[in-house]
């Protein structure tokens, strides 16, 4: 498949002389994909049974004459007022039972059998009427899934039914949640209930289930209309437009049926005003979304101009930012980017979420951009098409670990999961090597470097992967809290880090929460670097000490350690340094795994390569505002200009070059 540029657009905001005169201009600019109907629900069906496809007809028509493709949407995220009116058991009720009114959009349960019984007639009857349109490629379930918390009655039930599935008995339920505590054993399952009332602190292994069953359900609502397009369009394409990460859904688990990921990009100007923190390093995001099918994904959503709802309108973008993030998702693997959206909104909650034309109707500097951008993705698409992205670092991530230290804080300040996975990622980013973020549960094949951000809970299958990796010949780099607890959100009794002890070559006899009061470590280079969050007291049970603690009663303990473990090397992290000091650990494994970086990148530029067969594309983007020069390692030819460069690439503020 050809990469390709597309856009969102919403017909039933706009005159039909503007169709025909915003499809002309699609046109001349090169779009290849029109995405719409995603909030369209109360104009394709304005009473209950009463469809009226007629208008979007006329919509695809226009477009898809002018050799436009078209996605469709199932536009269950906005409920029509006629719903929600005539089955109250659509809407949510908060944790406080108040009923969550229709407003900007999400107002549904996602266990609701009114929504999904109205809901499935109305797929039904869009699907049936699409699935041979020779236009429509494919389906984007629903919009920016989010986790719903709904209280109702319906999901009590729900909720009970799901523990039953977990649970042999309620013995075993309050055997493995420890509800002993503060009297809190069960007699009965009636006497569960969702959190009700929002006290605090909850048990906390009945809150990380009850967040699963959160996550469960948005995938229960995908599902159904997942089988409905499935069966009646077996030729087109579905997906869903995730929002971008952090998040409270487990989207491994909810794109595992779904063809491939698509997601919504923002990456505004002020991103780069906050330095290393996630989620405003863009590359993570990509990374990651690239790593939950460990495929090529679709942007659906592409930052197109300033935007502004419900929050005051942000920065507008720089001059070449547009063009420079959507060929940043490109180099991290995107086959297609959709640009939101063609025109500013005159009307509703998100008018100042700006489009590429603003509310003038006239094309500017902006739009001129996405031509440009468009015109070199047409030109180049061919032959990027059926490029991959392939790396020999990875990243696990886990939505478990995220979700169980968001429940309890670990030190005063913060200790956020995915910041300290996004620091670890950026000290290989600035160095210009590429890494695979994935599931902590999916195979190792094929790396050589295996970075493990703090496995708060863990399993015997994925602790014995990580052995096993590591016995291979593999490098594993574990850091502190990992072994804590079991995946009940149990904390367990053996010495940390718990079940990779053995592998890791070292017992944690303390630690110590320091949360944002400053400590030191020294290298065995004498190199002393700053540390937060936390201290791992370390006891060396075969592994070799690597940097120690410089200051307080700890001082002189081991810190850092490597452990020889088969053909492998396990490395453990016990507090949490300074970027500086990943920077100068990660050099060093590259180096001695014969992954050293050809490139030396000046500050702000990244890289990443897709490969085509023996073809390799090196992308580098200049993501500040200044130019910047590269010294090259060898002779490339620059696909965008033709230009042979023996020695240097000089990058422009927000410039882009593809190298081959």
């Amino acid at each position: 498949m050809n990469i390709q540029i597309g856009i969102d657009y919403y017909p039933e905001q706009w005159s039909r002389e503007l169709w025909e005169s915003d499809a002309n201009l699609m046109q001349e600019t090169g779009v290849s994909t029109v995405r719409m109907a995603e909030f369209a629900w109360s104009r394709l069906e304005p009473a209950e049974g009463d469809y009226r496809f007629e208008w979007l007809d006329a919509a695809i028509d226009t477009f898809a004459s002018r050799g436009m493709q078209i996605v469709l949407c199932t536009p269950t995220n906005t409920p029509p007022n006629w719903l929600t009116a005539r089955y109250p058991d659509v809407l949510p009720l908060d944790e406080q039972l108040h009923v969550v009114r229709p407003g900007v959009r999400g107002h549904r349960c996602n266990n609701s059998p009114s929504l999904r019984r109205v809901g499935s007639a109305f797929v039904e009857a869009i699907s049936r009427r699409y699935a041979k349109h020779p236009a429509v490629i494919g389906w984007q379930i629903d919009n920016e899934m989010h986790d719903q918390e709904c209280h109702c009655d319906t999901c009590n039930q729900a909720f009970v039914a799901w523990l039953r599935q977990r649970y042999a008995d309620l013995e075993e339920l309050n055997r493995e949640w420890g509800t002993v505590v503060w009297s809190g054993e069960y007699g009965d399952w009636a006497e569960i209930t969702t959190p009700i009332g929002g006290g605090r602190p909850m048990n906390p292994s009945y809150m990380l289930e009850y967040k699963r069953f959160c996550s469960d359900s948005v995938g229960h609502l995908l599902n159904w209309q997942l089988e409905i397009l499935r069966r009646n369009c077996p030729e087109q394409f579905v997906t869903h437009n995730m929002w971008q990460y952090p998040n409270t859904l487990d989207y491994y688990d909810l794109h595992r049926e779904l063809d491939f990921v698509s997601f919504d990009y923002y990456p505004n100007e002020l991103y780069r005003d906050y330095g290393d923190r996630f989620p405003r390093n863009g590359a993570l995001t990509l990374d990651l979304v690239r790593g939950i099918k460990r495929q090529g994904f679709w942007v659906m959503e592409q930052l197109s101009g300033a935007q502004g709802a419900w929050m005051p309108i942000q920065r507008t973008p720089y001059p070449g930012l547009i063009r420079a993030r959507s060929w940043q998702a490109i180099a991290r693997g995107a086959d297609r980017i959709v640009h939101f959206r063609w025109r500013s909104a005159t009307v509703g909650a998100e008018q100042f979420w700006h489009g590429l034309i603003d509310h003038s109707n006239v094309p500017g500097r902006r739009f001129r951009e996405f031509a440009q951008l468009t015109r070199e993705v047409n030109r180049l698409g061919e032959r990027l098409g059926g490029s991959v992205v392939a790396n020999t670092v990875a990243i696990l991530h886990s939505h478990d670990q995220h979700t169980a230290l968001s429940l309890q804080a670990q030190a005063e300040g913060g200790m956020s999961y995915i910041d300290n996975l996004s620091s670890m990622h950026n000290a290989f980013l600035k160095m210009g090597v590429g890494t695979d973020v994935i599931n902590w549960t999916e195979p190792l094949d094929g790396y050589k470097i295996v970075v493990v951000p703090s496995l708060f809970l863990l399993s015997e299958e994925v602790a014995r992967r990580l052995e096993r990796f590591a016995e291979q010949g593999g490098t594993v780099v574990l850091t502190n809290r990992t072994g804590v607890k079991n995946m009940r959100n149990v904390c367990e009794m053996r010495p940390l880090p718990g079940l990779l002890a053995e592998a890791a070559g070292v017992v944690v006899s303390e630690y110590d929460a320091i949360g944002r009061s400053e400590h030191a470590i020294r290298d065995a280079q004498g190199r002393i670097f700053a540390a937060q969050q936390w201290c791992d007291l370390l006891e060396l049970r075969g592994a070799q000490a690597i940097a120690w603690y410089d200051n307080d009663f700890y001082e002189g303990v081991p810190a850092v350690t490597v452990n020889a473990f088969g053909a492998g090397q396990v490395y453990y992290v016990g507090t949490w340094p300074e970027p500086a000091y990943f920077h100068a650990l990660f050099e060093e494994l590259l180096a001695q795994t014969g992954l050293a970086p050809g490139l030396r990148l000046p500050e702000g530029v990244e890289l990443s390569v897709r490969t085509k067969g023996e073809a390799a594309f090196r992308f580098l983007i200049n993501l500040t505002n200044e130019p910047r020069v590269i010294e090259l390692d060898t002779p490339c030819v620059s696909l965008l200009t033709g230009e042979r460069l023996e020695r240097q690439l000089i990058l422009p503020a927000l410039g882009v070059d593809i190298l081959e």
